[in-house]
């Protein structure tokens, strides 16, 4: 299963579902932390430069709530909550996503896939609607998510 770069590939297998997929240079079970501990998720999930995360709660067990809170310096915030349904360090974790407004929950299935010195992680995600998931793919997911995840291999390095 090697994947050829480390540029975020989105493909959309179904109606419902969008699949992020990229290549990490660091071990599973630091991707894995970066993906779930409060303490890392700050530092790279922020997508387009200007936004900070004031706010990241997240209770890594079965049932466990979770919280994040992105801010502009101008004063603007974006949300998401869930639920985590499933943990399996460092294997995968499976969680309800909800963004507020009219935005449908989400159910979010995240693996961690060793190849080699390499960490391959998969995100899909699945809608409720074709709607909801096109409206997904149209919002500017992939630039932010790329953007993300660019700072998330950097961010790595600076662990390793």
């Amino acid at each position: 299963m090697a994947t050829e770069t480390r540029e975020l590939k989105i493909t959309t297998p179904s109606d419902l579902e969008i699949v992020l997929e990229r290549a990490f240079e660091a071990p599973r079970e630091l991707v894995f932390a970066a993906f779930t501990e409060e303490e890392h998720i700050p530092q790279w999930m922020l997508g387009p430069e200007g936004w900070t995360m004031p706010v990241c709660e997240i209770d890594l067990r079965e049932g466990g709530a979770w919280r994040v809170v992105w801010r502009k310096a101008e004063g603007e915030e974006m949300a998401i909550t869930g639920v985590i349904t499933e943990v399996a360090p460092p294997e995968r974790f499976v969680k309800t996503e909800v963004w507020g407004g009219d935005w449908p929950e989400t159910l979010n299935t995240t693996s961690f896939v060793e190849d080699g010195d390499r960490t391959i992680v998969t995100e899909t995600m699945l809608y409720p609607s074709k709607d909801a998931r096109d409206r997904a793919l149209a919002s500017g997911m992939e630039g932010g998510t790329s953007i993300s995840y660019d700072r998330l291999d950097a961010y790595l390095a600076t662990l390793a």
